[in-house]
């Protein structure tokens, strides 16, 4: 079965299809209600750590070795990547984001690793 997984926005709508919705930044986006986003679940402990998302600071130069020690993070972080492979397995499921950046972020990141994964 192929895995269904979107990328969007969390200051975008939701939306009927979006499945289940996943914020994967670790601090809670500015301006946004959480009764607003129809989140599933907030799995902070996916998104890069502190350190990382510091030093990257979304600086396009960055992107390819943001990647690179994010890969190897989420390859550590067994327990948070298997958690969103679970909700993968139930069907849909849609990655949110607070950045601005909609092609240097960690949740195209996140998806570009977990469909190598699966």
């Amino acid at each position: 079965m192929a895995m269904e997984l979107a990328v969007k926005r969390i200051y975008e709508q939701p939306a009927p299809d979006d499945g289940h919705r996943v914020l994967v930044d670790r601090i809670w986006p500015r301006g946004v209600r959480k009764e607003d986003v129809a989140l599933t679940v907030w799995l902070k402990d996916i998104a890069p750590s502190n350190a990382l998302r510091k030093w990257f600071g979304h600086e396009p130069a960055r992107w390819a070795e943001f990647q690179r020690r994010y890969r190897d993070e989420l390859d550590r972080n067994g327990e948070a990547v298997a958690e969103m492979r679970a909700l993968l397995r139930e069907g849909k499921v849609t990655l949110l984001y607070g950045a601005h950046d909609e092609a240097h972020n960690n949740a195209v990141a996140l998806a570009s690793y977990l469909r190598e994964i699966n």
